[in-house]
């Protein structure tokens, strides 16, 4: 390994020139306010956390709005870090083996309830830790239920193992952390077995495969595994920072434990594949258009119940938000108090670090790469999303209405201006006055006549789903909050609806 001296480096941190590619396209006007925020937030991270060097990219309406580079993607040939610069994305790349294992799975090929020894024959004879213990599934190996132990330090070294000594280790079995199925435990080796059955599935080496079902059809011409054969000048080379100076770390070669955190790409061609994802929200019609349907896609929120709450730092004053976190397919699959659905995930690797947040709901994505060790921004990836939710960038995709809401909605209106439930009666379901009388009814909406007075009923509603809905009124007196809920009958009728006063 070669040691470089911190205070030659240093002088080569400098800002990069970025690649054109797609980030010359329009940005979204809400977006452009907020970026010297996020622009220094990134350049203190770089600084503070000793990365040669940095890049990180903002995709939103399906294309890369936004993508900046710092320092050098190699300190003795001063190369600095570009859109290009081709980065190992370490254990992000457990999505993408998660995404061909769904598409192996919609081809027929397998099935996720499958146990993993059918497509992996060394597995049978595995003694497990108790008499009871379930074998392994395929979905325990996708979402780190399988009982092994967490194994990031030595799952980090294992990249280049080869084909034929994996196979050994597979053959004398493994040690077990738990029984299979019982929590949630991180394992590398877990996903290296699914790279197994990729292979012995489809019946080609696992990186064949992903280049073939993923990386071709989106594009992605930059990315791959065999990390050698990539042109040097392209390369973040890895380093790690030792007592004050870095550290070159070996270069793996592409082997056993790739599909765990193998991959190499580039901030453009990442970006490709974050509109892609992005892309599969919300569920739509229209022809499906990519290399996996997007019902799979929306997959990677899917996974075990073993949910943990984190808690997440907010920028500005410091607050916390309680963050409800589970491990779906690949992803981790957060409900944040502020943003929504969050699906990110971290890479360590040495040589390098990684982060990637989705934010399905709102058709935004952020990434970025570093090329020291274990140096997965994190923070100011949260910290740009929760500034351009402060900025109003974050809008959300708006549920259409679907035409039974719309007659719902406009009968709730003709309620409340009547006073009356009966007057819309032909809308109501038949649960509706059995929970409470028409009589009652008539009482609560004079009661609230009185104090609000008349109400613009004629604002829009705010669809939850086909089949429900809130909205709000201005009143001659403050404002009415409602809400509509349509029962799952033909034709579609009122199971439940509220008026209240909104607070001042």
């Amino acid at each position: 390994m070669r040691v470089i001296g911190s205070v030659l480096a240093v002088a080569f941190l400098v800002v990069a020139p970025i690649t054109p590619a797609r980030a010359a396209e329009p940005m979204p006007a809400a977006i452009a306010p907020v970026l010297p925020e996020i622009d220094t937030a990134f350049a203190k991270f770089q600084r503070d956390s000793h990365s040669p060097g940095l890049v990180y990219g903002i995709v939103a309406d399906g294309r890369l709005v936004h993508v900046k580079a710092l320092g050098v993607q190699d300190i003795e040939a001063r190369r600095p870090v570009t859109a290009d610069s081709l980065f190992r994305i370490a254990s992000m790349t457990k999505a993408f083996t998660a995404l061909v294992i769904l598409k192996l799975r919609d081809e027929g090929k397998l099935s996720l309830d499958d146990l993993a020894e059918q497509y992996v024959p060394e597995m049978r004879d595995w003694r497990y830790p108790t008499a009871d213990s379930p074998r392994i599934r395929i979905s325990d190996l996708l979402t780190h239920t399988a009982g092994f132990v967490t194994d990031n330090p030595w799952g980090d070294r294992q990249q280049p193992m080869p084909q034929a000594e994996f196979t050994a280790m597979l053959d004398e079995g493994v040690l077990f952390s738990r029984a299979p199925g019982t929590a949630f435990e991180y394992s590398n080796f877990g996903y290296a077995l699914l790279g197994r059955i990729v292979s012995n599935v489809s019946g080609m080496p696992y990186n064949a495969y992903v280049e073939q079902a993923l990386l071709r059809p989106l594009g992605m011409t930059s990315t791959g595994f065999e990390v050698l054969k990539s042109p040097v000048e392209r390369r973040a080379i890895g380093y790690r920072w030792v007592d004050g100076a870095w550290v070159e770390e070996p270069t793996m070669a592409d082997g056993a434990f790739n599909s765990m955190g193998g991959l190499q790409t580039s901030a453009n061609d990442y970006a490709r594949y974050v509109a892609w994802l992005l892309s599969a929200w919300p569920a739509q019609d229209g022809p499906e258009t990519g290399p996996l349907k997007r019902a799979s896609i929306r997959e990677l929120a899917e996974g075990s119940n073993f949910v943990r709450v984190v808690h997440q730092r907010r920028m500005g004053d410091g607050t916390e938000c309680p963050v409800v976190n589970a491990y779906g397919k690949g992803m981790n699959a957060s409900v944040d108090c502020e943003l929504g659905l969050a699906l990110n995930h971290s890479g360590g690797y040495p040589g390098y670090g990684t982060y990637v947040l989705l934010l399905p709901e709102h058709d935004v994505g952020l990434f970025a790469f570093s090329n020291r060790t274990y140096d997965a921004p994190r923070g100011p990836i949260w910290d740009a999303a929760i500034a351009l939710d402060e900025a109003g960038a974050l809008k959300g995709r708006r549920h259409p209405v679907s035409p039974m809401l719309a007659a719902g909605y406009e009968a709730a209106a003709a309620i409340y201006r009547a006073g009356d439930v009966m007057a819309a009666e032909d809308r109501l379901a038949m649960n509706f006055l059995m929970d409470r009388s028409a009589e009652a009814w008539r009482g609560d909406l004079a009661a609230l006549k009185e104090k609000t007075g008349s109400c613009a009923t004629e604002a829009p509603i705010n669809p939850t789903g086909n089949m429900s809905g809130t909205f709000t009124w201005r009143c001659d007196r403050g404002r009415l909050e409602g809400e509509v809920l349509l029962a799952p009958t033909r034709p579609a009728a009122i199971q439940e609806l509220t008026y209240s006063i909104a607070e001042p």
